[in-house]
């Protein structure tokens, strides 16, 4: 038995599908919530071969419930005709509280609920959905050039060391 780590699986232990780098480049994360999926077989299948695009997709509460918007999870070809619609809603499966309390951030000014990250958490499919506050232009700008700053000094320091 080998102790390295599995491609794709997290510290918690969960296999990590897709993650969202984008939502993090666009957005402060204020916090972030895991929430189940409701979703057919099909896309299930589709999930497990990581056969899924997070990029432009967003979370909405509609009638004290909470839905997935723009993921897109590619049909699953050996389904043929009955396989399922591609970028359908789909459900968030949480608490009535915690969709109450997102409701009541969300209406604040510029919160958004962004999915950071879809994982199977023992067999069943979780997203990770976060509350967050857009970035602007210069803000995105500080965000890479403090990266660049820290990359450099790390080089720096590491050419040292030798």
């Amino acid at each position: 038995m080998g102790t390295g780590k599995q491609k794709g699986v997290t510290k918690d232990g969960s296999l990590l599908i897709a993650d969202n780098r984008k939502a993090r480049h666009d957005f402060f994360v204020e916090e972030s919530l895991e929430a189940g999926l409701a979703l057919t077989g099909t896309e299930v299948k589709s999930l497990r071969d990581h056969r899924v695009n997070l990029r432009d997709s967003y979370a909405r509460i509609k009638n004290g419930e909470a839905f997935l918007y723009g993921v897109h999870i590619a049909a699953y070809a050996p389904a043929g005709q009955f396989s399922h619609k591609e970028t359908r809603p789909r459900k968030l499966l949480m608490h009535r509280r915690e969709i109450n309390r997102l409701w009541g951030r969300v209406r604040e000014r510029g919160y958004s609920l962004v999915p950071l990250r879809i994982y199977f958490k023992n067999g069943r499919a979780k997203v990770e959905i976060a509350l967050a506050k857009g970035k602007k232009l210069y803000d995105k700008r500080e965000a890479l050039s403090r990266q660049a700053n820290r990359r450099e000094i790390e080089r720096t320091l590491k050419g040292r060391n030798r």
